[in-house]
């Protein structure tokens, strides 16, 4: 399984640019074996990405942006769904690909909301105390 990022080299926005480097430095982070592909250097790639970004994905323009994430030819989503799956520590089931040995989910335990005093909820709250969300 290769996760292929599809990229601008030569993008002229910052936005694009810092979404393209955050996806590459988590998967460097993470040592998942990538392969970047240049839309702005060839056609062919451009083309492909175009061609495989599914209709409901693709803006209201046609014309999806980089970054693309694939599995193979498998899509796995945008910048956006990728920083989703960050966030949800989900990323290995975004990319379709099994989590290393030994690594372990998030786990989804219920919190106890924190005071501002750095009491717990159970405790009685003093009249200058305030939940954080």
């Amino acid at each position: 399984m290769v996760i292929k990022v599809f990229l601008a080299s030569s993008s002229g926005s910052t936005a694009i640019k810092k979404k393209q480097q955050d996806v590459l430095g988590f998967l460097e982070a993470l040592k998942i074996d990538f392969t970047q592909l240049d839309i702005a250097c060839s056609e062919d790639n451009r083309m492909w990405m175009r061609e495989n970004v599914p209709g409901e994905k693709k803006p209201a323009n046609g014309i999806p942006l980089p970054p693309q994430i694939f599995n193979e030819e498998s899509y796995c989503g945008d910048y956006e769904t990728f920083f989703d799956a960050k966030e949800d520590n989900d990323v290995y089931t975004f990319l379709g690909i099994p989590p290393p040995e030994g690594f372990k989910e998030a786990q989804q335990a219920p919190q106890t909301p924190v005071l501002q005093n750095g009491t717990d909820a159970g405790e009685p709250l003093d009249d200058d105390s305030t939940v954080i969300p």
